[in-house]
């Protein structure tokens, strides 16, 4: 339609710019990437030199780079973009979100976070059928969302057989009157077992308090999330412990990596080819800076700066 002559790819995340050498992609090399999961180009943390991935941009003569990954990396697309409208450069910087955890702000959803949900009610349905057939069985499931809880919480709503959701945006503790234990426990005598599901980034507060934690990021950049599943599970233990007269049998799945690395389910297929599609006829027209998605349905350029903004389960009390 436009004429394109060439359309390279970037190997391993950022540091592929300056790293490694550009793949070239054909419409025979990436006939059926769309029937596997991961990345083709491989991916890395960190790497994010700006001024060398420009040069990259102006040695190569690259007129449009789309920049495919979630929060962090829309992120460094933005100080891509206004390094090369620094320096006067024609070339198109175009965001095309992609996270499970769709903590990307003003978007309705992120490629991917369809597929997470469907796939997490795998985990959630073995942990309610261990909890349901044993003694006061309790399941324990972990699952991805650094900051918000969108997995969770959708996942949880979508089960039906969940009876505790914890997540980043809504605080909790375990302890005395209204705390976590004093609900399982209650849960399990009137019940006979229950199901915890427990976003990656919740309780890391509590975490850090109970074992003198140092803060720690990767190379991202990201703060180190300890094992709130672990902790959790081992943390009910110790209260039943206490209880002899109250045993319990506790399984604790983490299928976190095995959710992110399946293939993408039917609607996360349609979706991804009208991001790229969006993505395409924006950077075609002209437009720059953007990252596209929809907008209360309709399909968006939304400016770098607007989606830097993180996106978080808004938590309202009763």
């Amino acid at each position: 339609m436009y004429g394109v002559s060439s359309v390279v790819g970037i190997e391993g995340g950022y540091k592929g710019f300056y790293s490694k050498n550009t793949v070239a992609l054909t419409p025979k090399s990436v006939n059926d990437i769309h029937k596997r999961g991961g990345t083709v180009l491989g991916t890395s943390g960190g790497g994010h030199d700006t001024a060398k991935i420009v040069d990259c941009l102006q040695d190569r003569g690259i007129n449009q780079v789309y920049i495919i990954g979630g929060d962090g990396t829309q992120k460094g697309a933005s100080v891509i973009y206004e390094e090369v409208r620094r320096r006067g450069l024609k070339c198109s910087v175009v965001g095309v979100p992609k996270t499970i955890d769709n903590d990307i702000a003003v978007i309705d959803k992120s490629f991917g976070f369809d597929t997470a949900v469907e796939e997490a009610q795998r985990a959630i349905n073995a942990a309610h059928v261990e909890a349901e057939s044993a003694e006061n069985g309790i399941g324990v499931v972990k699952l991805m969302g650094r900051n918000s809880g969108f997995i969770a919480m959708y996942a949880t709503l979508a089960s039906r057989d969940v009876d505790c959701c914890l997540i980043p945006e809504s605080p909790f503790y375990l302890e005395g009157k209204g705390g976590l234990l004093e609900f399982v426990e209650r849960r399990l005598k009137d019940n006979g077992h229950m199901v915890i599901v427990v976003a990656e980034g919740a309780g890391q507060d509590l975490i850090a308090r109970s074992m003198n934690f140092v803060d720690t990021q990767d190379a991202s950049g990201n703060k180190l999330l300890l094992d709130v599943g672990l902790w959790l599970s081992q943390k009910i233990k110790d209260h039943f412990k206490k209880k002899p007269s109250f045993p319990i049998t506790l399984k604790y799945i983490d299928p976190t990596y095995m959710i992110r690395a399946v293939r993408s389910n039917a609607s996360d297929n349609v979706y991804c080819t009208l991001l790229a599609h969006s993505a395409l006829h924006g950077a075609m027209a002209g437009y720059t800076g953007f990252t596209v998605a929809p907008v209360n349905g309709r399909h968006a350029y939304i400016p770098f700066y607007v989606s830097r903004r993180p996106n978080a389960v808004e938590h309202t009390a009763s």
